[in-house]
């Protein structure tokens, strides 16, 4: 077998390489965190759009399907009364009142489980 013979050229050249080596670890680490740490603040601001953006689907769905549910029972109770448009328009309003007050309750954010919480609260502190 053939002995590798070190010499300080070759120890000097590998020392270079070592250090270059590290130096660019170094600032790969150092632009990932700086990657990381904009990533987690843009998580955080999309965070809140999406939650704000369910939100706002939520509301949608709460009014839709308010005057869905009125408009069907007015006409059902007009097909069974004989009565044409009266019950369909009176339902049509009272769906469109529910819509628009469960899109305030939501808005306002008192709903029965945030009012359980804040009630916990009141009475532990």
């Amino acid at each position: 077998m053939k002995e590798v013979d070190h010499e300080d050229g070759g120890d000097r050249a590998l020392q270079e390489r070592l250090a270059k080596l590290a130096g660019a670890i170094e600032k790969k680490q150092a632009d990932s965190s700086e990657s990381d740490r904009r990533q987690a603040e843009a998580a955080a601001v999309g965070g809140e759009t999406g939650k704000a953006m369910a939100l706002g689907f939520r509301m949608l769905a709460e009014l839709i399907a308010g005057v869905a549910v009125g408009a069907i029972i007015g006409w059902q109770i007009d097909r069974w009364s004989g009565l044409s448009p009266v019950f369909l328009i009176i339902f049509l309003m009272l769906g469109v009142a529910a819509g628009f007050w469960n899109m305030v309750k939501l808005g306002s954010g008192k709903t029965p489980n945030r009012m359980m919480d804040a009630d916990r609260k009141d009475r532990n502190d």
